[in-house]
């Protein structure tokens, strides 16, 4: 993979050195480090330099990323791949369910990573998978790609990130990531914030659990979108990244994700947990433009709701 990235120097960089411009514009220290490791990737004014030259007001910093390695262990399988967004530093795709995000060793030709490299294998380009925000195997919609270690780098510290306002109605994280969930009957109060440690439930491999005394920080956004044929539409919005985060808070709140095979096996209208990676709202992170994507609900949710009468869903803010 290679991508070139310009920068064109004004006085308020003058006189700072290039690895302390770059460490602003969101570059991690490993990313220095590799692009160190890299013939000629740090250019000023067309001419190579190192990373502790400074900047003059009106220099033009050029970054030349080279990765010519592929992810060894992902082989190349030809399966669907619903790319809603592809540009140099990243792709949105939406991911079926029942498809796992990596390889695994029950499921080593039928992950995302198989597909995706299969998808850059055919452009002959080397192709390192990074997943930014990754979703369990039964659940379905948006995920992002990265498509260099800068964007990578970059995307996941904006994941990692916390708003400063904490109010469910007003969330400014550096990655809005809204999902849709269905559960039987209705939730009172119909929105709210869970706080709640989330740990792993001894005994158990994949089973988590609230565990106030030894559980990892975790805060869900929710909300009530609509209610139909005995069943409620959640909105939900993630402040924090725990394993399963959703499907644990959810059953805290005493409204469990139905047809959730690991924490609610109630599987009358569909076979899959009932959950939707619906919007990703971001700013870019190499271009700064405003990002904002939304997968339509599957079919499998949706034919929850009464045929007469279908869900309504969301309006982005």
């Amino acid at each position: 993979m290679e991508r070139i990235l310009t920068y064109h120097i004004t006085e308020e960089s003058n006189q700072q050195l290039i690895s302390s411009f770059l460490k602003a514009q969101g570059y991690s220290s490993q990313n220095l480090v590799e692009l160190k490791k890299m013939p000629e990737s740090v250019l000023i004014n067309n001419t190579w330099t190192y990373m502790n030259q400074r900047l003059h007001t009106g220099d033009v910093l050029t970054i030349h990323i080279r990765e010519e390695a592929s992810s060894e262990k992902i082989p190349p399988v030809e399966l669907p791949l619903d790319i809603i967004y592809e540009d140099e530093d990243l792709l949105i795709v939406n991911k079926p369910a029942g498809m796992p995000i990596h390889p695994s060793m029950n499921n080593y030709d039928n992950s995302l990573g198989n597909a995706l490299a299969y998808y850059f294998a055919k452009q002959n380009k080397p192709f390192v998978f990074r997943c930014i925000n990754r979703l369990d195997r039964d659940t379905s919609g948006l995920t992002i790609v990265a498509k260099h270690m800068v964007s990578a780098g970059m995307l996941s510290s904006m994941v990692a990130r916390k708003g400063d306002n904490q109010s469910s109605e007003t969330v400014s994280y550096g990655i809005t990531r809204e999902y849709l969930a269905i559960v039987r009957g209705s939730i009172h109060p119909s929105k709210g914030t869970i706080t709640a440690p989330i740990a792993r439930k001894p005994g158990s491999i994949l089973e988590r659990q609230v565990d106030f005394a030894q559980g990892e920080h975790a805060v869900t956004h929710y909300r009530t979108i609509d209610e139909q044929n005995g069943h409620s539409l959640v909105s939900l919005i993630l402040e924090t990244g725990r394993t399963h985060q959703i499907r644990v808070h959810m059953k805290y709140l005493g409204y469990p994700l139905i047809g959730d095979y690991l924490y609610n096996p109630d599987m009358e209208y569909i076979n899959r947990q009932a959950l939707h990676s619906y919007r990703l709202h971001f700013i870019h992170p190499i271009t700064r433009k405003v990002m904002d994507f939304t997968a339509p609900l599957p079919c499998d949710m949706r034919n929850v709701a009464c045929a007469q009468s279908p869900w309504s869903l969301p309006q982005s803010e």
